[in-house]
């Protein structure tokens, strides 16, 4: 009887390694759409978030092979597309973006790692001015609490970087209601306005700021996720079962789109949980 539990065990655990290394190398696309009467024309978005250095292929060609299928208008980026890692390599996010920039026009709000980069250049050397440059050089230029209008569609786009005080471990900090109209100001009158915002913790906040599709990731889906039952198990804060993990959220008018993310980093394996290639399509009523 013994011998039969450990061999039940064996081929469990077998079982369960071999889905880990599968959903830690794969992604599947994911769909959503809003629809409002501000939008003036029909687009399409591809949302990335939480790359993390991850390659998809050599230099990420199946990533970009399903972003090419996808024929987006636009892309947008929801934070963290390198790892803030003292002296390591963000070459693979480079030559990404680069490849994404000669196609698309490319949005990008910062996560906790582009912002931790600029916060400790002590630990962190000139990584943080060098990424910049990078990105300046392909025509990125990251939404720091600030916005860009995109007029011809009647879209908003914001880009929100949050003081490195709100990404606590094991709890979640009080957000005065005023701070985020304080550094993005008040969302734009007429238009349908999107909130990059990397963190999702915060969502009925950027729902009461007037945000009408926010954009997130940062917590991975939950790095694994329960079987049948579909909740994320932790999140980067060491909060177990996260209220918000992945997928659809909505607060009032407010819809969260809350990307599972592509990579990995401080937890780097992914179980029952493969990595997200949002997009986002956008039409009137």
């Amino acid at each position: 009887m013994l011998d039969i539990i450990i061999a039940i065990l064996c081929v469990a655990l077998t079982c369960l390694v071999w889905v880990m290394l599968y959903d830690s190398n794969r992604f599947v696309v994911v769909q959503h759409q809003a629809v409002d009467e501000r939008i003036r024309k029909k687009a399409r978005a591809v949302v990335l978030s939480d790359l993390h250095n991850k390659s998809y292929g050599r230099n990420n060609e199946k990533l970009l092979a399903a972003i090419r299928q996808q024929d987006p208008d636009f892309v947008l980026i929801a934070g963290d597309i390198l790892t803030a890692r003292p002296g390591e390599s963000f070459a693979p996010a480079v030559q990404f973006l680069q490849e994404l920039a000669g196609m698309y026009p490319v949005y990008y709000g910062n996560g906790n790692h582009e912002h931790r980069l600029k916060l400790y250049p002590k630990t962190y050397g000139d990584m943080g001015e060098a990424y910049a440059k990078e990105l300046s050089g392909m025509g990125i230029q990251p939404l720091v609490n600030s916005h860009v209008l995109l007029a011809e569609y009647g879209i908003a786009v914001y880009g929100l970087e949050m003081d490195k005080f709100y990404y606590k471990r094991f709890r979640i900090p009080s957000m005065a209601p005023a701070y985020l109209e304080g550094i993005l100001g008040e969302p734009m009158g007429g238009y349908y306005n999107i909130l990059l915002a990397h963190n999702p913790d915060f969502f009925p906040r950027y729902a009461a700021w007037g945000a009408d599709l926010v954009l997130s990731g940062h917590v991975h889906g939950g790095v694994a996720r329960v079987p049948f039952w579909g909740k994320g198990i932790i999140s980067p804060g060491y909060r177990l079962f996260p209220r918000y993990d992945g997928g659809i959220f909505r607060e009032g008018k407010s819809v969260m789109v809350l990307s599972r993310g592509l990579g990995m980093h401080t937890i780097p394996v992914r179980l029952f949980n493969p990595g997200e290639l949002w997009v986002v399509d956008f039409d009137r009523p």
